[in-house]
């Protein structure tokens, strides 16, 4: 992959083939955008895990199109090499045509792909913003927008064979429909190998296991930034939580 070249859906897609691995992560700002740009990540997310980490919700649920837009336009301002995309929040894609309205807004705002939740049963609304132009990545498995329904809890996915065939049935829906990709969230690690081996087109995992084309995660989660919680699948790299409040406490200390 070319350093300096833009990176595009179609550097993406051709990772998988030269079997690179594909690293992703959520930004919320314009610093955040530009500091991950710069250490080389290729695929960045204005993810609707802004939600929690970023305005204090208890889940996605909640996010708003405005939410969306609003930080979407500040990490857009960093103009990043890597690909920059956003999430279709919750309720914002029920019809194809609320799917094409809310996709051609964040395509105008800047994403250069959008991604939504979802397998067979959104095909309709990913083949009509495929058709508007605006590049699809696709989300299966545990989905964060029907946490409620799922009695507020993060459930693995594909234990059993019904599992198993619910998942490979939404992700040869998902390519079949012109998907450039698809996060797989919360998938037992085999299902995840045995949909990477399947798929033409790169998956990238999220407590799915090591076997998927990419992984990707919530940047605060990886640097330690939101301490109150982490998910069990993360390894936190940095402790930047605790680093910000000695050096706030520090700074206290000399006044």
């Amino acid at each position: 992959m070319n350093s300096n070249s833009k990176i595009t859906v179609e550097t993406i897609r051709s990772m998988k083939g030269r079997g690179e691995k594909i690293a992703a992560l959520t930004a919320y700002d314009f610093p955040m955008t530009r500091l991950l740009d710069q250490a080389g990540v290729p695929l960045l997310l204005v993810g609707d895990s802004l939600g929690m980490v970023v305005l204090g919700h208890p889940d996605t649920t909640q996010v708003t199109m405005g939410d969306i837009e609003h930080h979407l336009r500040a990490a857009v301002r960093a103009r990043p090499r890597a690909l920059l995309g956003a999430d279709l929040p919750y309720r914002s894609y029920d019809t194809v045509e609320q799917a094409v309205t809310n996709s051609r807004r964040l395509f105008d705002a800047g994403a250069e792909f959008v991604k939504a939740e979802g397998g067979c049963e959104i095909v309709p609304q990913i083949r009509a913003i495929l058709a508007a132009g605006i590049p699809f990545l696709g989300h299966i498995g545990m989905l964060p927008q029907h946490v409620l329904e799922e009695g507020g809890k993060y459930h693995i996915k594909g234990r059993d064979d019904a599992g198993r065939d619910r998942l490979m049935a939404d992700a040869r829906a998902l390519a079949d429909a012109g998907a450039f990709g698809m996060v797989l969230e919360l998938v037992t690690p085999p299902v995840s190998r045995m949909l990477t081996a399947a798929l033409k087109i790169p998956t990238i995992g999220i407590g799915s296991g090591s076997d998927c084309d990419g992984q990707i995660l919530v940047t605060h989660d990886l640097l330690g930034l939101f301490p109150w919680f982490t998910p069990r699948f993360v390894k936190p790299r940095l402790d930047a939580a605790g680093q910000m409040q000695a050096a706030v406490e520090a700074w206290r200390r000399e006044l």
